[in-house]
């Protein structure tokens, strides 16, 4: 792994710093770099609502782990982070995500995932820069980007790394604003920098704001289970953990100044995606012997699903071409939706304790996107 390499100066405490490491892939990928061989991960987050140290519990015993809260956009923490740890690699996950929420306040979008991005650019710039040659030339920035930059597809076609960008929420405005500038500090400056687009990611430790784990626990509950418009807005769905091992394969041997496109080639509807969660949960926690349905007399998860108005500006079908990494760096996905999504139901009905410490104070279940209107009841 790239992080692994030795410097010509003989040290083997290569750095790797991870930027929203406290997040959800953020999260899964700093467990990942250390189970395979991470000689030291920093990882650097602002603890924002979605950012929780809960997300990185066990890690803190390893002595190549560390934890500094920090804002990308903070120019002078930033540069001396970069003068202290020195890092052979950068990894940037940190953003604001969830495009419910652009829509209720698109500045913090633009404020993070832009201007902070241009701040985290210009430290890894100006500390690639001093390098010795041997360092410089190995040196990485590898940008994680979203495949909502590209807009919105019909029944046919995927997204490759030629799409135009046509960006249709503020969320994705400011990701595309931000892969943007990627490009422009490879060009200008020859930064050897790296994007990769993913498809809707899945699996454990995701903010329980997202559709999976908001439908996972709502129905535990016995509430509504919101789905939006009809049901039939499509996207391409990837496990984290596969997602993971896609970004280490681009940081490792991906090309500088290119991007990758990681998807899962899963395609499910909303509806599909929500169906599918009810049938796994009747089989791991029956509805039946859910005291919290038994008390409303509903005898299926099934039934608490509740069409709610579209969101706006809602894509219609995302899918991603992940021929480019398939070919050149011979990644390709290992997991399939149906068993990625058990899993996944499995790990949020033996993680309740983490959805209430994360939720505690920052998200009540309620529906965002709308003027942050609450979901209506059954």
């Amino acid at each position: 792994m790239l992080w692994r390499i030795e410097g010509e100066n003989g040290l083997s405490m290569q750095t790797l710093i991870v930027t929203g490491g406290a997040g959800f892939i953020g999260g899964n990928f700093v467990r990942h770099a250390l189970a395979h061989g991470a000689a030291r991960v920093v990882v650097v987050d602002a603890l924002t609502y979605a950012g929780h140290r809960e997300s990185l519990a066990g890690l803190e015993e390893d002595l190549r782990f560390e934890f500094v809260r920090a804002d990308i956009g903070d120019r002078a923490a930033m540069a001396a982070l970069f003068g202290r740890v020195a890092p052979a690699a950068v990894v940037n996950f940190a953003a604001e995500t969830h495009v419910d929420r652009s829509i209720d306040d698109p500045l913090p979008f633009v404020t993070t995932n832009v201007l902070g991005t241009a701040v985290l650019l210009e430290a890894a710039r100006r500390h690639w820069r001093a390098l010795p040659e041997a360092q410089r030339s190995s040196f990485r920035f590898l940008h994680v980007s979203t495949d909502e930059v590209y807009g919105t597809l019909g029944p046919e076609g995927r997204f490759s790394e030629t799409t135009p960008y046509a960006p249709n929420s503020p969320y994705a405005a400011s990701k595309a604003g931000a892969d943007h500038l990627l490009r422009a500090w490879h060009e200008t400056y020859g930064l050897p920098v790296l994007v990769t687009n993913c498809s809707n990611n899945y699996g454990p430790w995701q903010y329980p704001e997202k559709l999976i784990p908001l439908m996972v626990l709502n129905a535990l509950e016995g509430r509504a289970l919101p789905i939006y418009g009809d049901g039939g807005n499509v996207r391409d769905w990837l496990f984290v953990e596969d997602h993971c091992e896609g970004i280490a394969r681009v940081l490792e041997a991906g090309r500088p100044g290119e991007h990758y496109n990681i998807g899962g080639e899963c395609e499910r509807s909303n509806l599909e995606v929500v169906e599918g969660i009810c049938a796994v949960l009747e089989r791991v926690r029956p509805a039946a012997a859910n005291p919290a349905l038994a008390a409303r007399g509903i005898t299926s998860y099934g039934a608490l699903k509740t069409f709610v108005p579209d969101r706006p500006g809602h894509d219609r079908r995302y899918a991603i071409d992940a021929a480019k990494i398939r070919a050149e760096l011979g990644w390709a996905p290992r997991h399939d939706f149906e068993a990625g999504l058990e899993a996944t139901v499995r790990w949020y009905l033996e993680n309740a304790g983490w959805c209430a410490a994360v939720t505690r104070d920052h998200y009540d279940g309620g529906r965002l996107g709308l003027g942050a209107e609450p979901c209506p009841s059954i």
